[in-house]
């Protein structure tokens, strides 16, 4: 197999190449965002009475702070070799540069917002946003948790089930023919799961919309085809048309942490279903937190309890299995959990094996 090295010159507007622009600018901020943010720990060490600096450089907190800033600048180092592949700028024209961004006065207030619009065209470089340094953050978490020893625990938790489920429901088909068997991995991230299913010798796709997820994922990924749009746009064009290109080419679907990203969950779970082939399976692992909740973008949002969902995936043409503990249960686990931190979130994820009710 192939991976898509996600060529950005068929990018289809400005404001998506700009958006592209914003992302690399994000990757080369890294440093002087973070260093900024250390920096101020010192100040306000330098702000505290000599009795209590005392006090703290005997704890080694100056030290402390010198090795925070070697670990940015590791990051730095990480992320610049990210951007530095020459493969990921095919929509830049040649010669044209990426400029540095402005070195500026921030906030560190970590408030999400869905929109993240930015003016194609500007005249000055963009300065990446909180926003965006958050994102940046979040795929560095992500790469421990998808290609980390550290990680082995949360992907043991989330990847191991759904894998195991995939060669369960397909366990007559020989290692020769599993080639055939085409699987889609949609919410991919860094590929790990896309990764270890086309290792188990199926054809494997992963759709992942975030670019920073893309660029990421692309320094590490050759073997796994991978589409860069939404899900939505690539596998629902159309979500009520029979002549859906993607109608039943998919003879396995695994979503991970995934269908409470949806706006409508209703058009996730119709577009899954219409995508599967006759008898394909869907395999399930998460929460629902619903992502789009109290947005404040006037994005839609549809939330549903778990036996909601359970009953639209019924009505829209899904038999859940319910022979064994081992098809239908709930997984505790974490998600880019910091395990030598005082703080973590446990879910408690709904984890099913679907199939698509013949007609």
């Amino acid at each position: 197999m192939e991976h898509d090295h996600h060529d950005h010159s068929g990018l289809e507007n400005a404001e998506e190449q700009a958006h592209f622009a914003n992302v690399i600018a994000a990757f080369r901020y890294y440093a002087r965002y973070s260093l900024s943010a250390n920096n101020r720990r010192r100040k306000d060490f330098f702000r505290l009475p000599s009795a209590d600096r005392e006090l703290l450089a005997a704890l080694g907190y100056k030290a402390k702070l010198d090795r925070v800033d070697e670990a940015i600048e590791a990051n730095a180092d990480f992320l610049g070799l990210i951007v530095e592949d020459p493969e990921i700028f095919g929509q830049a024209g040649e010669g044209e540069e990426y400029a540095e961004p402005r070195a500026e006065g921030h906030s560190h207030s970590h408030g999400h917002s869905h929109t993240h619009e930015h003016g194609a065209g500007s005249a000055e470089p963009y300065t990446p946003t909180d926003f965006d340094m958050d994102k940046l953050r979040s795929t560095l978490k992500q790469f421990v948790r998808d290609w980390s020893e550290e990680g082995i625990v949360e992907r043991d938790a989330c990847y191991q089930p759904i894998k195991d489920a995939l060669l369960r429901h397909y366990a007559s088909v020989s290692e020769m023919e599993r080639r055939k068997l085409r699987v889609l991995v949609p919410g991919s991230g860094l590929g790990r799961l896309a990764h270890d299913v086309a290792s188990l010798g199926f054809a494997c796709q992963g759709n992942e919309f975030s670019q920073f997820m893309l660029l990421a994922s692309h320094c590490i990924l050759n073997r796994i085809d991978a589409a860069s749009r939404d899900f939505e746009e690539i596998y629902g064009a159309d979500g009520h048309s029979p002549d859906e290109p993607q109608a039943g080419q998919w003879d396995a679907i695994l979503t991970c942490f995934f269908i409470d990203t949806a706006k409508n969950v209703v058009n996730y779970l119709r577009i899954i279903h219409k995508i599967l082939a006759p008898g394909g399976v869907w395999i399930n692992l998460g929460p629902l937190l619903w992502h789009w909740e109290n947005n404040s973008t006037n994005d839609p949002s549809i939330e549903l309890t778990l036996e909601e969902v359970k009953e639209l995936a019924r009505a829209i043409g899904f038999d859940i299995s319910f022979c064994g503990a081992e098809n239908e249960r709930t997984i505790d686990t974490t998600y880019t959990n910091n395990a030598r931190g005082m703080l973590g979130y446990v879910y408690h994820a709904a984890f099913w094996t679907a199939t698509k009710r013949p007609v």
